[in-house]
This record gives structure tokens, sequence and C-alpha cells, in this order.
């Protein structure tokens, strides 16, 4: 099988090498411009080093992208990881056409933060798509799906390292057969549970200590390792990380306002939020440096309460 393959980062790296292993031929590789200052990609490092014919267009709309995918004649397309608009016409080129990954049931949680949505929302379940990618961001046919379980107290950079990153490259290993062999039968999304939500970043990752525990905690979970849950205490700013929820069972066991420090433990620091506690194990300071929660709390004037 012949493919070409657009993507980037740890993600596309890990699908060009498994296309590889089992024995089909990456033909041509499709990866965003370089940013000034930035890391290497790892896809585009990964590609560099194979030998591999590279694509780099700041848009892929252009007539340059359609020729350079019309050029390396392939069986199939495969999007893995993908922030750059890739238009049907580009897409519909290979001979048979293109596959695309994302990290949701769809139609639920369309868009580019679909991890950090479903765990910020409590879902207890999500899993991945392979679907066609039309013009429509995330709104193509599916090929298949596959469910997982989030645990209860699992984060972002958990349920991705668990699952959904080494699911997801099997998976388009599995729908590129089916694609190729013709054993796809493709399922027209169904727009009455769609849902989209753009992107999670610094504003959406802003704790409201006045949200219930579990909406905090869940927010905690969905911003671990990336955007960050923060809160402010006085005049600095501090991301949240690893973390504990404690619901109070009785009136009795309410003190103070939601945002107070109730408690500040050995090592870890409890917050009051509606319905419980907080317990934070691990900060990252206005800084930059890590450290224990207490450490953090120690340093912080008498009274404070976070906002």
């Amino acid at each position: 099988m012949k493919i070409v393959l657009i993507g980037q980062s740890a993600f596309g790296k890990a699908v060009l090498e498994a296309f590889l292993s089992r024995g089909d031929q990456v033909v041509g590789v499709f990866c965003a411009p370089d940013k000034p200052g930035a890391k290497p990609d790892a896809l585009l490092q990964a590609a560099q080093a194979l030998g591999l014919p590279v694509v780099q267009r700041p848009s892929l709309k252009d007539a340059q992208a359609a020729q350079a995918m019309r050029d390396f004649d392939a069986d199939l397309g495969v999007m893995a990881y993908v922030l750059q608009f890739v238009p049907q016409s580009l897409v519909d080129i290979p001979r048979h056409g293109t596959i695309q990954y994302h990290p949701s049931l769809l139609p639920r949680y369309r868009g580019p933060s679909a991890i950090n949505w479903a765990i910020a929302c409590g879902e207890a379940e999500t899993g991945l798509s392979i679907f066609r990618p039309s013009d429509g961001l995330d709104e193509g046919p599916l090929i298949l799906q596959r469910r997982c379980a989030i645990g209860p107290d699992e984060t972002l950079g958990e349920l991705y390292a668990r699952y959904l990153f080494p699911e997801g490259v099997q998976a388009l290993l599995d729908a590129a057969s089916l694609v190729v062999q013709g054993g796809a039968a493709l399922q027209v999304q169904d727009e009455t549970q769609a849902s989209y939500q753009g992107w999670f970043r610094a504003d959406e990752a802003r704790i409201n200590w006045a949200n219930s525990v579990d909406q905090v905690y869940n927010l905690i979970r969905a911003c671990n390792p990336a955007p960050g849950a923060w809160t402010c205490a006085g005049t600095e700013r501090v991301q949240i990380l690893d973390s504990r929820k404690h619901p109070v069972r009785r009136f009795a066991q309410v003190q103070g306002q939601p945002g107070d420090i109730a408690h500040v433990s050995e090592q870890t620091v409890f917050i009051n939020a509606q319905g419980g506690q907080i317990e934070i194990l691990k900060v990252r300071t206005a800084s930059g440096e890590k450290c224990a929660a207490a450490t953090w709390a120690r340093s912080l004037p008498a009274a404070t309460r976070l906002q």
C-alpha cells in the first residue's frame, strides 16, 4: 500500500513508523511549516531521517499542494493529528481517498480540543473515530469507532497515553486496510447528536472555585498536562497540576468560602469549592517552577483566597 501522510508531532511520527513496520510504502509526508523558535517537529524529523519527500506549505489549499499530492501517486492519504485546514479537493486525490483520526466518538466533541472537553464535561466514556475528511470540520462519514472508559481520576495525559494514542495508531492501520480492500462500510454522522467545541486554552482553563467540587476537579484533570488549570493568589498566577477530590457529606464539614485555603498538610493544600475540597499535590508557580503545593502555600500571606 502506498501511503501519503499528513500530520505532525509524536502521534504523526508513531503513525509513520507503524505503516512502515507492517510493510507499507510511505511515498510522501505533508507537515506544517516550521515555527521560528519552536522545537523541531517529531514527524518532520523522522521523515527527513528516513529520506522521505516532505512538503511544507503555509496553505494546503494552494495549487502547489495539490500538485505535490498528485505527484506522490498514493493509494491512500492518512491524516494523523492535523491542525492545518485540508480541503476535500486535496484529500480526494489519492486513489482510495483519505482517512482521518479524531479522539472522540463523533459526532460528539467535534473540534481541536476534544479530549479536554470530554473530561471537563465529566464524561465517563470517550473513544476515537476514523472517518473520511470533508470540508466540514470533523463532519465526514465514519469508517470505524472504538470506545473506552474515562477513569474517575484520569487526567488528559493519562487517557491519551493509555488509550487514545496507541489505539489511534492501530485504528488508522485497520481503517486503511478496510478502505483499500473495499471492506469499509461508511456511516453518515447523526447531526442530531453532534456538538462542536473550540480550542481549550488559558481562558477556558481558569478555575472558578465557586463551581461544584466535581466541576473544578474535572477541569484540573482536563488541563493536565496542557494547557494547565490555573488560579490567582493575589497577583500571582499559579497552575494546579496533580490533585484529589474530597466531597463533603454534612453541613458541619463546610469551613470557610470557596477559594479559601482550608488546610495545609506536610505536602498538600486543601482548597474549598462548592460541595467539597480540592487537595492540591503539585503546582507550577508564576516563575515556571514545579513544587509541592504545601511549599507554595506556605509562602502566601495569611488568609489568602484563591480567585
